[in-house]
């Protein structure tokens, strides 16, 4: 320890803007708080600045009510009394997608920058441990550092500090990336409001720091001591200065600041005398019991993390794509709306929103959010591939007749894509203003006649598909020239396998009327309940269960899809099975199973399972509940009292598939338990991999020797995989964003479903019913076999692929300058996963990014025959780096193993 000791501290609130409390509620504090912060600020110099917890957000709920603050606001901003960004939100790192995440930095630095001032700190106060990737992002933003709160030593319940299982000499580490990048870490050992309350009287003062710095020294590695004044939606200290003079009169031996980071940074980077710890990768708390991750909050409120991936996957995989290929068509870019829609999106990204773990009112208002953002998102998406459509030479079907309908299908996944996908089609239409009677335009669309159509693609090969009815029904146009155009329509239904669609691209078909038919391949069944096509056999047992081979190694999983329900008397933040309780399973009990689909490109068998569980926990939970009992404590068991369960499990396997898709829905009606799906892997690995941010994870079977859990679940994004030398089992998911390696002598991965629960937890007694889940749920897997390696089988990029929907269109019979089947830009790369294609607001450029999954170095070919002035590398903030030499239109760029690379395309 150097001899100069330094007392540096920091006035803050950490503010959620929802959790106990709705959002307006919080909102008011809100305003309230910064009324009183721009009062104290004009008093005079002595309180020096204040931290707006590194999320500009604040600044705009703030300004929503107090927008004739807004020059006053910006003068200390500008002064550098307020400091601002970098994020947009605190965001949760593990359930917010790695686009997300570049979106909540891009946007808070934007928003930042109108104030003049960004705050270059990478600030993760709260957050429920970090992403292994951070390192290379905030790198990539130009920050150097990170300020957390947990993931490398716990904090267990209510912020309390443990004293063992330490991955980290000091309160200062050397936090390394994946992918090496690094950054200095300032962990809060004694929390982010260790400096809070300040006494200004002598007396107490005296007692105060001398806990507060002996508690300080006990974990840093320098004199330069950090003190955080200010707690969650903590109210400023307005006696700070007279507090401080205190301090400085009672210690005279430590220089008591009023500080601020980069103050902080400078001192401390001018004193570390010794050597730091490096930690690498996630931050995920695992040297500690294992009962205050908050992991669970994975599985709170299912439903949550199900909006959240549609919403993501809308925006960033769908409607960024398809605006991109408009603009280049000519049509504009809405960078104002896109910035709406992810801010909209962001705001259920806190914390305590995504992590569905608030007061009921928090997450009701958040399923609004969701759906604001997705109309949004889907507006554009409508506007973008209209117009693409309207685009695309289609006169090659004319040769068909006059009402040959051309059917548009994108793939904007960033691999080529094969699979089922479906359109509503107008067969014909009628718009009222032909001035029809609404009879006569109702006899007029029934008497349409459908028969004698066939599918056909861009070269008139017939393509098998279904036709369904869907008989009359209204429509109308709103044409940007013109009022409302109502109409009647005669819609069908048309589903069938489009093969082989480029990446990020499109390919063309049309329903036309023919004397030709499809050749009828043989059946996907093999026998009644035997599901099989050239890669994939699938074998459905007695009580539902199946058997899938993989035929390419012959390797056979048995005994998948079972269901497992055990009790939960924990809460919103932690689950806790009742002590000596067996779980109980579908194993064994007998299902119904009959086939549901059998088409030339589809095969699919309902399983259905009538199943009792127990209606809730027993009585005692609520009294246990009400006497704030620490859940690892609590006694409750489950009621002996039953209600049905009803899971119906439908098993699609498409004829040129790789996986196989599972859709399971069931009506809730039981309390405080969980439901999960089991898939025995059976093969010999200590670890896994894991979807992450920007990453696959490798993470261990067995957790460290401190954990006491007896559950040792975990974060997932797009999937988990299980994995030996020449056999693997991949099992992607839509939203589902918890599941467990289980130590049972097979691997099992288990996929949370539903976990029900009816408190808040944390720091007091706040019944949360609705997070009991009661109602209807469906979810979505698909299961991935390959042969040992996830990567260079594909089994990762179809596992992507599974997130991303399909996106179709109607158009006409016209001519236009792209081609039927095309691609704007092509790429290749087996290390390589795609992540993001944009355009940039202030250049026009388009930005192209992936992020190498492998250890390895990757080369990445880059081919456009876009017009463009040349490639260059980029950053997650989409700055112009350095050229790369181009030759035909075509680049081959060097990603290292794990990096985050961004590629422009200057326009």
């Amino acid at each position: 320890m150097s001899k100069k000791r330094t007392a540096h501290i920091i006035s803050h609130t950490h503010w959620d803007r929802e959790w106990y409390l709705p959002y307006e509620k919080h909102h008011v504090r809100l305003v309230k708080l910064v009324d009183t912060l721009l009062d104290k600020l004009d008093a005079g110099p002595d309180y020096k600045s204040f931290y707006l917890d590194g999320q500009t957000i604040i600044l705009e709920d703030y300004l929503q009510v107090r927008p004739e603050q807004k020059e006053r606001l910006e003068k200390y901003i500008r002064e550098g009394r307020i400091f601002i960004g970098p994020w947009y939100i605190l965001q949760d790192a593990f359930l917010t997608s790695p686009e997300a995440n570049v979106r909540n930095m891009q946007i808070g630095h934007q928003d930042a920058k109108k104030y003049g001032q960004i705050s270059k700190i990478g600030y993760f106060p709260d957050t429920f441990g970090i992403y292994g990737q951070a390192p290379q992002i905030l790198q990539q933003a130009g920050i150097r550092n990170a300020f957390f709160g947990r993931g490398v030593k716990p904090t267990g319940f209510n912020n309390t500090v443990s004293d063992s299982g330490y991955e980290s000499s000091f309160s200062e580490l050397i936090w390394e990336g994946t992918d090496g990048s690094k950054v200095l870490g300032v962990l809060f050992a004694n929390w982010y409001s260790n400096g809070n309350e300040v006494p200004a009287g002598e007396e107490e003062a005296k007692e105060y720091w001398a806990r507060k710095l002996a508690d300080a020294e006990k974990y840093a590695s320098t004199g330069e001591l950090l003190f955080m004044n200010g707690c969650d939606h903590q109210p400023i200290q307005l006696d700070l200065p007279e507090a401080i003079e205190t301090a400085r009169k009672l210690y005279p031996d430590t220089e008591f600041v009023h500080s601020n980071f980069a103050a902080y940074l400078e001192a401390l980077g001018d004193s570390v005398e010794r050597e730091l710890s490096s930690v690498k990768g996630e931050l995920r708390s695992q040297r500690t019991d294992g009962w205050s991750t908050l992991v669970n909050t994975a599985s709170a409120r299912v439903y949550l993390k199900q909006m959240n991936q549609e919403g993501q996957a809308l925006l960033e995989k769908v409607a960024e794509p398809l605006a991109s290929f408009a603009h280049l068509l000519g049509e504009q870019y809405p960078h104002h709306l896109f910035t709406y829609a992810w801010k909209t999106l962001m705001q259920n990204h806190p914390h305590d929103s995504i992590c569905g773990c608030s007061v009921d009112e928090v997450h009701r208002e958040m399923v609004t959010r969701f759906e604001k953002s997705r109309h949004v998102a889907e507006s554009i998406v409508d506007d973008s591939k209209r117009a693409i459509a309207e685009a695309i030479d289609t006169s090659a079907f004319a040769g068909f007749g006059e009402d040959a309908l051309p059917v548009v299908v994108f793939n904007t996944t960033g691999w080529e894509r094969t699979g089922t996908v479906s359109i509503e089609l107008d067969a014909a239409r009628l718009y009222f203003r032909e001035g029809y009677s609404l009879e006569e335009t109702a006899s007029r669309m029934k008497n349409v006649d459908l028969s004698g159509r066939v599918l056909v693609d861009a070269e008139g090969k017939v393509i098998p598909c279904t036709v369904e009815d869907l008989g009359l029904l209204f429509g109308y146009d709103l044409p940007d020239d013109k009022f409302r155009q109502p109409y009647s329509c005669r819609k069908v239904k048309l589903t069938f396998e489009a093969r082989n669609v480029p990446a990020l691209g499109l390919q063309t078909y049309a329903w036309v009327r023919s004397d030709k038919a499809p050749s009828a391949p043989a059946s996907l069944f093999a026998g009644e309940r035997v599901l099989e096509n050239e890669s994939l056999k699938v074998e459905i047992a007695q009580d539902g269960s199946f058997a899938l081979t993989d035929k390419a190694n012959g390797r056979t999983y048995r005994d998948l899809g079972v269901y497992e329900n055990t009790g939960d008397i924990g809460n919103e933040y932690m689950y806790k099975q009742p002590e000596g309780e067996t779980a109980l399973t579908t194993k064994g009990l007998p299902a119904q199973v009959r086939v549901l689909e059998d088409t030339a490109f589809r095969a699919s068998v309902e399983i259905v399972h009538e199943w009792e569980i127990p209606v809730s926990a027993d009585e005692t939970l609520d009294r246990e509940q009400r006497e704030i009992v620490y859940f690892p404590h609590r006694k409750a068991q489950r009621s002996t009292e039953t209600v049905p369960m009803v899971i119906r499990t439908v098993v699609s396997l498409d004829r040129g598939g790789k996986g196989v898709e599972l859709s399971v829905s069931f009506n809730n009606q039981a309390k405080d338990h969980r439901i999960r799906a089991l898939f025995p892997t059976d093969l010999q690995a200590s670890s896994h991999a894991a979807d992450s941010v920007f990453e696959i994870a490798r993470r261990d079977n067995e957790p460290a020797a401190e954990w006491e859990n007896p559950s040792n679940t975990q974060h997932q994004q797009a999937f988990v995989d299980v994995s030996e030398a020449q056999a693997g089992l991949t099992v992607a998911n839509l939203g589902l964003s918890e599941y467990e390696v289980l130590r049972d002598g097979r691997n099992t991965i288990a996929v949370t479903l539903l976990r029900a629960v009816g408190e808040l937890g944390d720091w007091g007694l706040f019944p949360t019913p609705e997070a009991q889940c009661l109602g209807e749920h469906t979810v979505r897997l698909m299961l991935i076999p390959h042969s040992g390696d996830g990567i260079s089988s594909g089994a990762y990029a179809q596992a992507y692929q599974f997130q991303i929907p399909w996106t179709l269109c109607q158009t006409g019979v016209h001519t236009g300058a792209v081609q039927p089947v095309y691609a704007p830009v092509q790429w290749k790369g087996r290390e390589l996963a795609f992540s993001s294609l944009k355009m940039n607001e202030e250049s026009g450029d388009i930005l192209l990014r992936w992020f190498n999954m492998s250890s390895e170095q990757a080369e990445l070919p880059v081919r456009t025959s876009l017009p463009h002035s040349g490639f260059y590398k980029s950053s997650i903030m989409e700055e112009a780096g350095e050229a790369i030499p181009a030759e035909s239109g075509a680049i081959r760029a060097q990603v290292a193993p794990h990096e985050i690379v961004t590629i422009g395309l200057r326009r």
